[in-house]
């Protein structure tokens, strides 16, 4: 990796210590060029008016401006840095998944896991957004988990939520199915049915008979509602 490619990052968290060991261990990933430090919501303000960074490492709990407000003014940004939240808090890992965080590490912070934070922050880099995988938090028994969107086969919307299907199960998140249509589009989901969304990538076979149109992903055959029958064949086609 050349040193023009190298990360631009900015660690924002009010506790030292904590804000100390992710510089540390950012300063030690070859992909990473440049750390800078906020102790807050503001200073980090401050510091992105005056240089850019590529990704902001952003605890959620914090004096004055929160982690999670400080996202929302980022996201206004004509080039908006991409978000790694870092907190001992799981219950926004929802709220970070609808913000579209890139990650979601929970203190204390690994060094295997930050280096996967990095690798995924770098393949979500500029211009392109759907190379990279994406992590989705999900809820079980009161146990945050996380799901990468390439395990997900297809989505079934349940009301304003929507159950994300794997081969080892199901998880249900609070997003709507129209949200997932359109953030997931370009990372090869097409809508089968008003209440179906279904990875091409987990597509075994496109059937037709008796002019009914349906999919079949492993041992799972789903009906393609006629109106969606032309968009699925065209995707399909030139997938």
């Amino acid at each position: 990796m050349t040193t023009a490619a190298l990360l631009r990052a900015l660690v924002v968290d009010d506790e030292a210590p904590a804000r100390e060991e992710l510089a540390y261990l950012l300063d030690n990933d070859a992909r990473v060029g440049q750390v800078r430090c906020a102790s807050n919501g503001s200073q980090a303000l401050q510091m992105l008016a005056e240089e850019p960074v590529d990704v902001v490492f952003c605890d959620l709990k914090m004096p004055g401006l929160q982690g999670m407000d400080l996202a929302r003014v980022l996201a206004r940004f004509a080039e908006r840095p991409r978000i790694v939240f870092v907190t001992a808090y799981d219950e926004h890992a929802v709220e970070a998944f609808e913000m579209q965080a890139v990650d979601y590490l929970m203190k204390p912070v690994r060094a295997a896991r930050l280096a996967e934070a990095v690798r995924r922050v770098v393949l979500s880099g500029a211009g392109t957004p759907d190379t990279g995988d994406e992590t989705i938090p999900v809820e079980l028994a009161g146990v945050t988990r996380f799901v990468s969107r390439s395990q997900v086969r297809y989505v079934e919307a349940q009301g304003d939520y929507a159950r994300l299907h794997t081969a080892s199960g199901s998880h249900l998140v609070r997003v709507p199915l129209s949200a997932l249509a359109e953030r997931w589009a370009d990372a090869g989901f097409v809508r089968i049915h008003r209440s179906t969304l279904v990875s091409l990538t987990h597509v075994d076979e496109v059937r037709v008979a008796d002019g009914r149109c349906s999919v079949r992903l492993g041992n799972d055959e789903l009906p393609v509602s006629r109106r969606h029958t032309r968009e699925l064949r065209d995707r399909v086609t030139h997938r």
